[in-house]
């Protein structure tokens, strides 16, 4: 699942980037509100956190572009910590409001509460048949045997799972696994799949990732009979 953070200290965009790619999000990085516009302009995001202190302007103005082109989930991360500086982030339209500094364990933690919201993404535990990824502990398992996975590929059952009886493309997939500063090979996708496939045969698992030609992916939601 990809974020956009928006933050011109390289230190601590640094640290937000690390700790979100360990609780298995994408993270592109923006430091300034004309690169935010930008990558918001040729990428979707599930996610944008976004500092409101910008070299080349306030992010509160950045919010509401962000807001008038479509319903992205914002969390703002500021130092500004007035009542009347929350209250415009608030009523600028941002899903959460956060105060520098902040812990990481607790900024993915309101990352995921924002994202499970009605009409938001993400869900704790996905269950497709016997298959059961749980998407804070970053963990997988048949019933209740443990399925070892490297990141990218949870990241890969995750979009399957989430897309189970359909078709997910191999845009959506590595939209969804792959920032703009990865270097991704072209047969990268088709390597992690085939991992992935590998390892859920081992385990036992009754449901096949099968192969649309010319197309992606699918993760049946139950097994053939």
């Amino acid at each position: 699942m990809r974020v956009l953070l928006v933050e011109d200290h390289p230190p601590l965009a640094e640290a937000v980037m690390d700790a979100l790619g360990r609780a298995g999000f994408s993270v592109d990085h923006a430091g300034t509100a004309s690169d935010a516009r930008e990558i918001a302009a040729i990428s979707d995001f599930a996610l944008v956190i976004l500092d409101l202190g910008l070299p080349d302007g306030d992010g509160l103005t950045l919010l509401a572009q962000l807001r008038d082109g479509g319903r992205v989930p914002v969390i703002v991360l500021t130092a500004r910590d007035q009542l009347s500086d929350r209250l415009a982030g608030l009523d600028g339209g941002a899903d959460d409001y956060v105060v520098k500094p902040v812990e990481m364990q607790e900024l993915i933690a309101r990352c995921r509460a924002v994202l499970r919201r009605p009409g938001e993404r993400l869900a704790r535990q996905l269950r497709v048949g016997p298959l059961v990824l749980d998407t804070v502990a970053r963990s997988a398992s048949l019933g209740d045997r443990p399925i070892p996975l490297s990141r990218r590929e949870l990241g890969v059952l995750e979009q399957l799972m989430r897309s189970a009886g359909r078709v997910a493309s191999r845009a959506v997939l590595e939209d969804a696994l792959y920032t703009l500063d990865d270097e991704v090979t072209p047969n990268a996708l088709d390597a992690a799949v085939s991992r992935l496939r590998r390892a859920l045969e081992r385990a036992g698992c009754p449901l096949p990732i099968v192969t649309v030609r010319g197309i992606g992916w699918m993760l049946p939601r139950e097994a053939a009979a």
